[in-house]
């Protein structure tokens, strides 16, 4: 085989990879709806006849229904990243990010969050896949922050690099291979509220079909910047 024949395999099996999550997050939507709904049921017309740990276990039993939904969520944008095509079109990345920013503002309102946005920052580009890069980049960073009296997340560009960094938590770099992969999770959920592990495999996907690299910097205790580049589709 190839080097021509190897990559046309490669992009045939992600795209069969792509088809087969996407056919099995839409087919377990309905289940898991009737899973959560039906418990929510008992929950509300029998509550007054549940022990504790019944209405716990019930509890527990929508939690991870409520989780699947998510996971099956952001499967959903994963898949799509393979499948959509791109638009190419001249994109201010600052507002993008600050209309994100504004968003997990009003969903955080009981912390202290400062975005620190560069102005004026253009690119070319799929509009709805650059702001999905700030969706899952800056719901990261506030998740790391969480612990931060007052957190702090920038997003700017340095000689052509984009970054996106926080004062968080950081992590081992020793672990920085496993960061871009779906599933995996460096922090327990004791720590931090878990996401669904796929945020940043998502990004990874749509930096890479722009024809760009991303890679990380990290310290324990002092924060994470994640940088990537774009291609140039002028």
């Amino acid at each position: 085989m190839n080097e021509e024949e190897y990559k046309s395999r490669i992009v045939s099996l992600e795209k069969e990879l792509s088809d087969f999550s996407y056919s099995v997050s839409h087919d377990l939507r309905a289940p898991l709806r009737a899973i959560d709904g039906f418990s929510q049921a008992i929950l509300e017309d029998y509550y007054s006849q549940l022990d504790e740990k019944g209405k716990r276990w019930l509890t527990k039993i929508r939690d991870a229904s409520q989780y699947m939904g998510h996971l099956l969520d952001d499967l959903v944008i994963l898949s799509r990243i393979a499948r959509q095509e791109m638009r190419i079109m001249e994109v201010n990345l600052s507002v993008l990010a600050k209309d994100v920013a504004d968003e997990l503002k009003k969903s955080n309102s009981n912390r202290d969050i400062e975005f620190v946005i560069q102005e004026g920052l253009m690119a070319q580009g799929d509009k709805w896949f650059l702001k999905t890069v700030f969706e899952q980049t800056f719901d990261n960073a506030c998740k790391f922050t969480s612990r931060r009296e007052k957190a702090r997340i920038e997003f700017g560009v340095k000689d052509g690099v984009y970054f996106v960094s926080d004062n968080g938590c950081g992590f081992d770099m020793a672990y920085a291979d496993k960061l871009f992969s779906p599933f995996q999770q460096l922090h327990s959920k004791e720590e931090f509220p878990q996401g669904t592990g796929i945020g940043l495999a998502i990004v990874q996907r749509i930096i890479h079909r722009h024809q760009g690299k991303i890679w990380t910097e990290s310290q324990i205790d002092k924060g994470t910047k994640i940088y990537w580049t774009l291609g140039n589709f002028a």
